[in-house]
């Protein structure tokens, strides 16, 4: 039987404003995934005058208003709380006003609220591209790192995530060698150093070539999932395939041990459809049951939502679908554990309309209260995530 493992559940729903925007981040543009919310970036990396967000030792992030002694009041509004106008309360101290929240890392948009007046961070560099104007931070998670080379005067650092441009990312000299923090996408990233222009590999890490034979560090970032396959004892080759890897039929060779086929995986966080290739043929994973799209296994890496519907005991089969997946009526299977019924996604923070589709019957969900008219007048429950 097959087994995908992965955990992490993070429910956190909050409502308020959200001002638009379309940013421009200092290596690329910006997409948004619904106003006022970035989509993925591979890299970022601050731009400060003045350093007025920052992370403290207890994992926290402080946002830092300096000055502004006479104002009344400041909040703290944004991609990370829904751009709620009252959630965000700011402390005034003897040097401005503060606001400690905790972030994971990626990318957020903010403004500052002060006595009612919506004002961007002054000496924050990286502003949206857009009328709205707000202020732009990464939430760090990664840190590239050359030991030695001392004496150089100038390192550099480049990648398939910046399309290997050698003269981007500046790396800081610290003790016993170089380091540059930033916010890092995960997946599997190529990259060299450039060490007053001369190419060196990352000590830390397994090498490869790029097209024209210069050397590369190779490395995965994220989280390993164990593919697994029993039952097919007999089997000649077995591959996985989905589409983390186009699926390709023939690229992903699990290894048997002990009658198991088994293949280790890092993949970024997300939702993944697959399929596992015995001999040729392409079957489902037998112990996962939950499925998506033409009925190909699913899973999602560091789920953060999980939907739930209650009884129906006697359901033959309940699928979920809305604007995540384009609301396809094979949508995504979900499973029947206990009293309930339930699948966990992974989702970027926004608004999304769904239902549910018990036997081919589409229902909105009777626990949410949270729903909006559609053009069939049926209407679709709402989920805001922060």
């Amino acid at each position: 039987m097959g087994i995908f493992k992965y955990t992490g559940i993070l429910l956190l729903l909050l409502f308020g404003i959200q001002p638009g925007s379309y940013a421009q981040n200092v290596n690329g543009p910006i997409s948004y995934s619904s106003s006022g919310y970035p989509n993925e970036v591979q890299y970022g990396v601050n731009n400060f005058a003045r350093v007025t967000v920052f992370e403290l030792p207890n994992g926290l992030t402080r946002f830092f208003i300096p000055g502004q002694k006479n104002a009344k009041r400041a909040f703290l509004s944004g991609s990370f709380n829904s751009w709620s106008t009252l959630a965000g309360v700011m402390l005034k101290t003897d040097s401005g006003w503060i606001r400690d929240i905790h972030l994971e890392p990626g990318v957020y948009e903010y403004k500052f609220i002060v006595d009612g007046n919506w004002q961007s961070d002054t000496y924050n560099n990286l502003k949206e591209d857009h009328d709205q104007g707000n202020s732009v931070y990464y939430r760090y998670n990664f840190a590239f790192k050359l030991p030695g080379y001392t004496n150089a005067h100038r390192v550099m650092v480049s990648g398939n995530f910046n399309k290997f441009n050698d003269n981007q990312l500046v790396m800081h000299p610290v003790p016993g060698g170089w380091e540059l923090k930033l916010f890092l996408h995960e997946g599997e990233h190529q990259y060299h150093f450039l060490v007053d222009g001369h190419i060196v590999v990352d000590p830390a890490t397994k090498t490869a070539k790029d097209a024209i034979g210069n050397p590369m560090s190779v490395s995965n970032f994220g989280q390993t999932v164990d593919f697994k396959l029993a039952g097919y004892e007999d089997a000649r080759q077995v591959f996985v395939a989905g589409d983390f890897n186009k699926w390709k039929p023939n690229d992903l060779l699990m290894k048997k041990e002990n009658g198991i086929w088994l293949l280790p995986l890092t993949l970024p966080a997300g939702n993944y459809q697959y399929k596992f290739v015995v001999d040729g043929k392409w079957i489902t994973d037998p112990a996962n049951p939950f499925k998506a799209h033409e009925g190909n296994s699913f899973a999602a890496v560091k789920p953060n939502y999980t939907f739930h519907l209650k009884g129906h005991g006697n359901a033959k089969k309940v699928i979920l679908s809305g604007s995540f997946n384009d609301w396809t009526q094979d949508g995504y299977t979900m499973a029947h554990i206990g009293d309930e019924w339930t699948i966990s996604l992974n989702l970027k923070p926004g608004k999304y309309l769904y239902k549910f589709i018990i036997d081919g019957n589409w229902i909105i969900d009777p626990d949410n209260k949270l729903w909006e008219q559609n053009a069939p007048r049926t209407g679709n429950s709402v989920l805001w995530l922060q």
